[in-house]
Formats: structure tokens, sequence, C-alpha cells
């Protein structure tokens, strides 16, 4: 049996796809976790009670945090400068919801890009609301596409990760290129977790949890994990852990 690993939906506007809206989560996500052997469901975003989330997550595997708009500032205790764009806080709502029952359940979380500073602010530390405007940005690399939508959809650069941990580990590798698109990073790093990987621009990239099994990256495995096998080696590990705990609630 596969492990069921839960992806945290959102929904989009209608278009010539859908007359109605659609609540939905990027094909790529999809694909890497299919080829790792898992099996993706999508939750709607929705109102839900600490109770609810917990009964939700039972039903699951695992957990993965795409990558998506930006963190409601307020969060973090700050109000939002004129680069942040996408808030939707009922969105933060939720995903908060099912990202603290998996922890309380101890299931494995894929923490991606905001899902990653999503993760960060829950947990009690704070981001950087644009790379722009820190005093070195005239320094920093293209963590984002100049034009997009026009041309390339990401920007390509190279992250170093500390041997040794998780996220290495699964990678197979401790520097790799990665798929980048974000203008936000982190700035207090919450208690609970560890820097593991950094941008040569000194760009935080890469975070875990102290003691449970939640694995962050700022940069996009999916989007270049059907050609990089060390980026799909990140869903293997994570649906390879999902499958593990599968095995376990058989023999209970």
């Amino acid at each position: 049996m596969s492990p069921l690993i839960a992806l945290a939906g959102r929904y989009g506007a209608p278009s010539r796809v859908s007359r109605d809206a659609v609540s939905f989560a990027g094909r790529r996500y999809l694909d890497a976790i299919l080829r790792a052997g898992g099996e993706p469901v999508v939750i709607s975003p929705q109102p839900l009670t600490t109770e609810d989330a917990r009964a939700m997550m039972q039903r699951f595997d695992g957990l993965v945090l795409m990558g998506g708009a930006d963190v409601n500032p307020a969060l973090y205790g700050q109000k939002a400068g004129i680069h942040i764009y996408g808030v939707q806080p009922e969105q933060d709502i939720f995903e908060t919801a099912l990202l603290n029952a998996s922890l309380n359940l101890d299931l494995p979380i894929l923490a991606i890009c905001r899902g990653m500073q999503l993760a960060n602010v829950v947990l009690g530390g704070s981001l950087v609301q644009h790379l722009g405007e820190l005093a070195n940005a005239n320094q920093l690399l293209a963590h984002a596409p100049m034009q997009f939508p026009v041309g390339e959809e990401f920007a390509l650069h190279q992250v170093n990760l500390e041997p040794g941990s998780k996220i290495a580990s699964a990678l197979g590798a401790t520097q790799i290129n990665g798929a980048s698109f974000h203008h936000q990073g982190i700035d207090r790093l919450a208690d609970d977790l560890i820097a593991v990987g950094y941008a040569p621009d000194g760009i935080l990239e890469a975070v875990e949890h102290r003691t449970k099994w939640l694995l962050g990256m700022q940069w996009h495995p999916e989007d270049t994990a059907a050609t990089d096998s060390a980026q799909q080696n990140l869903y293997n590990a994570f649906v390879r852990r999902s499958r593990e705990l599968l095995a376990a609630k058989a023999t209970i």
C-alpha cells in the first residue's frame, strides 16, 4: 500500500479550464510524490479546529506545504510592506492547523519555499519581507526570475548544505543547484529549527526541525526533480519516511 501524502491545497480563480474556482496543487509536486511511490491527496482549504486538523491528519502519512504567495506579516508582528503580495489569512490559518497537527502526530513534513517560511513563523521566527530591501541587496544572487512570466520560470543557483544533515543525506550531496523563486527569506530563525543550508550570498536556504522529521527548503526541488536525481531524492526520502510510518501503524 502506498503512503497517503497530504498536500495543503489552495484556491485558484475560474478559467477556461474550469468555470468555477478550483482547489489545486501544482502538478510537479504531485508527480514527484508519485515517482517516489506515494499517493498524493490535495486537501481543500477550509476552517479547521485543532481537533478537526488532528482527525484529518490521522488519515495521512505525511504532509507537503507548497510554495505560494506571502505569509501574513501580522503573524510575525509586522505590518505589510509595499512588496508584500497575495496574502490570504484564511490560507495561513488552514496550513498552520495542518502543520501543527502533523507535528503533534510526528508525521514527516516537507516544507517548500513559502512552506518553509510559514513553518518558521508558526514556530516563532520571522521573515525578511523583501530581499531587495536588505543592505547588501546589490550583492545577492538572483533568487527569482527577472521577468516572469516572460522567459525563465525560476532562477537556478547553488546551495551549500551542512554535511550530515538530514537534507544533505536525502539529496546525496552537500552542494546542489536549486530552482529558486522567492523574494522573501528567513530573518529570525525559530528556536526549534536548525539552519543547514545557505546560498553563496548568505541567504538561508534549508532548515530542519531539531526533534521532528520536518525538512524545509527555500528552493523548489519539484521543479527539476524529473531530470535531477538529487532533487527527486528529497521526495524519495520523504515518502520513504512516510512508508515507515505506515508500516508502523499496521503493526498496532
